[in-house]
C-alpha cells in the first residue's frame, strides 16, 4: 500500500449559464458536495486552497476555520500548483485534510478572454499592434507554426474536438453534447485564423472542489482512496508572453518524467489522460510533450481513435474544456478521480489504475493519480 497522500472527496456543481450564482457560491455548492462524498464535516477541514474565489468568502458561508491558507490567481495553470501546494502543506504538517475550491461565474458574467479593455488585450502592450490580444491569438500563431513545420492539417485537429464531443455525449453534466461531425467543423468559422471556433474552450459558470488528505486518514471515508503518486511542474516564464519556439515541450517533458518517476509509473502504465485543452492544438503539444508521440508527430497521432474510449489512450473523457465545461483544469482533475472510483458509467475507462495529468502552460504541470491496486 502506498503511504501518497490521497484525494477523498470530490465535488462539482452543474454547468453552463447559472444565474443568481456567485462565484463563492458555485465554489461552496462544489465544496458541500465534496465534504458529503468524503463523509467529512467542515470541522475536518484544517487548510484551504481557492482559486478564482476568495478564501474569506469560502471558508465564511462553508463554515471552515482552516489553520492554513492559500490563495492563488485564476489562471488555470493554478490547478495543477494548487495539488502540489496542497501536498506540501501535509508533508510538512502544516494541514492534514485540505479543501481546494474553485469557482467560476464566467458565463453570467459576461466574462471574455481577448480584446480591447479585458486583461490580456491590455496587460502585454508590445504585442498589441500585431492584434495579439487573445490567448487564441497566440495558439493560433503555435498551431501555424505547428502546420509550416510538420503538415498537421484541420482535418487532424479535427479530431479532437470530434472524440471529445463523442465523451461528452456520454456526460450527462456536459454542456455542449451535440454530435460534431467533420463538416462540422470544417464549417466553423474562424476565430483567430487556423483556429475554427470548435478549437476553443467554452466560458461558463460552475464550480469544483477537492478533499486531499494524509496516508494515514485515506481509508476512514466513503470511498477507496484516490492516490496523488507524484506531482511536478516546471516553468517557463521568459517571454512568456510570446508563444514558445518550442511549443512547451520542453518543461512538458520535463514536468510529466518528473511526476512519473516519482510515481513509480511509466507512459505504459498510464490508461488514461487529461489533458488542459483550452484549445484543441494544446492537445497535440501536450501529447508530444510527455512523449506520446514524437514532435511534430501530434497531428497523425490523435487521428484513428487513438485518444477515443476503447482506444489505447483516452484522453478528456468528461469532454474536457471544449466540451464538458471549462473549469481551467479543475474538472479535468475531477474526471480523473471518478474514473479511478469507477464512477464514470457509459465513459468508463475499463480497469483504469493509472491516470496523468498535464497543462502545457508558462507554469506547465503533471499529476499522476492511481489506486492502491
Amino acid at each position: 500500500m502506498t503511504t501518497a497522500p490521497a484525494v477523498i472527496g470530490v465535488g462539482t456543481t452543474t454547468f453552463g449559464k447559472l444565474p443568481g450564482h456567485s462565484a463563492a457560491d458555485l465554489g461552496v455548492w462544489a465544496l458541500t458536495d465534496a465534504l458529503a462524498d468524503a463523509g467529512l464535516r467542515a470541522a475536518d477541514i484544517d487548510g484551504l486552497i481557492t482559486s478564482r474565489v476568495g478564501y474569506e468568502e469560502i471558508a465564511t458561508e462553508a463554515g471552515l476555520r482552516p489553520r492554513w491558507i492559500s490563495a492563488l490567481p485564476a489562471e488555470g495553470r493554478m490547478c495543477g500548483v494548487a495539488v502540489q501546494q496542497a501536498l506540501a502543506a501535509i508533508a510538512t504538517g502544516e494541514a492534514t485534510t485540505v479543501a481546494l475550491v474553485y469557482g467560476n461565474d464566467g458565463a453570467t458574467a459576461g466574462a471574455t478572454y481577448g480584446g480591447s479593455g479585458e486583461g490580456y488585450g491590455t496587460g502585454a502592450s508590445l504585442t498589441i499592434p500585431y492584434g495579439l490580444t487573445s490567448p487564441g491569438a497566440f495558439y493560433a500563431l503555435m498551431l501555424q507554426r505547428h502546420r509550416h513545420l510538420y503538415g498537421t492539417s484541420e482535418q487532424q485537429l479535427a479530431a479532437v474536438a470530434m472524440t471529445f464531443r463523442e465523451h461528452a455525449r456520454l456526460n450527462p453534466n456536459a454542456v455542449m453534447r451535440k454530435p460534431v461531425s467533420l463538416e462540422d467543423y470544417l464549417g466553423s468559422r474562424y476565430v483567430v485564423e487556423p483556429m475554427h471556433l470548435l478549437d476553443y474552450c467554452l466560458i461558463n459558470d460552475g464550480g469544483v472542489a477537492m478533499i486531499i488528505t494524509d496516508a494515514e486518514r485515506a481509508h476512514d471515508h466513503r470511498h477507496p482512496p484516490v492516490r496523488v503518486l507524484g506531482a511536478a511542474q516546471r516553468a517557463q516564464l521568459v517571454n512568456s508572453d510570446f508563444p514558445p519556439d518550442d511549443f512547451w515541450a520542453t518543461a512538458v517533458r520535463e514536468a510529466g518524467d518528473s511526476a512519473l518517476a516519482a510515481a513509480d509509473r511509466t507512459r505504459d502504465d498510464v490508461d488514461a489522460l487529461m489533458i488542459y485543452d483550452n484549445f484543441s492544438c494544446n492537445v497535440l503539444f501536450t501529447l508530444e510533450g510527455l512523449g506520446y508521440c514524437d514532435v511534430g508527430e501530434g497531428g497523425r497521432f490523435v487521428q484513428d481513435g487513438r485518444l477515443s474510449l476503447g482506444g489505447p489512450l483516452p484522453t478528456n473523457t468528461s469532454g474536457g474544456h471544449l466540451s464538458e465545461s471549462y473549469m481551467q483544469g479543475w474538472g479535468l482533475t475531477v474526471e480523473a478521480i471518478r474514473q479511478l472510483r469507477g464512477e464514470c458509467g457509459d465513459r468508463q475507462v475499463t480497469g483504469a489504475r493509472t491516470i496523468q495529468y498535464a497543462c502545457a502552460s508558462p507554469i506547465t504541470s503533471s499529476i499522476v493519480y492511481g489506486t492502491d491496486a
